[in-house]
């Protein structure tokens, strides 16, 4: 769990698995099309392997592994967002919701930012 500034406390494994779980309720919500098709497979890849890698971020071996593991998490979720805009969602509802998660996959981004900027500071410093 992470503390978060307002003293609440959430848990970032949670957080990445409801993203993942929302894109896959999306993908399943558009209209069916050879484009869409092939771009909602990749976004389903990316977003999964954003909380996939997370866990694996979690049971680093080190340091090293950790920060890799963070960073492919930051790339994935990049990823998840460019590929979200890239799909028709159809309606007004739909688009509404597009933009949540494109929204989610850039505050995602901005988390694992700062994880990496907060790890790869704490080993500059001397002890």
């Amino acid at each position: 769990m992470i503390q978060r500034g307002d003293g609440k406390r959430y848990d970032l494994e949670e957080r990445t698995e409801r993203f993942a779980r929302r894109v896959m309720d999306f993908v399943r919500s558009l209209r069916p099309g050879l484009v869409n098709r092939e771009v909602a497979r990749q976004l389903i890849r990316s977003a999964g392997s954003v909380g996939a890698n997370y866990i694996e971020a979690n049971g680093a071996l080190g340091k090293k592994d950790f920060l890799m593991r963070v960073r492919i998490c930051r790339k994935e979720a990049k990823e998840s967002a460019y590929w979200l805009r890239l799909l028709d969602g159809g309606g007004a509802e739909s688009e509404d919701l597009k933009c949540q998660l494109v929204q989610e996959a850039n505050e995602l981004v901005s988390i694992f930012g700062a994880i990496i900027t907060r790890s790869e500071g704490r080993s500059a410093r001397p002890e």
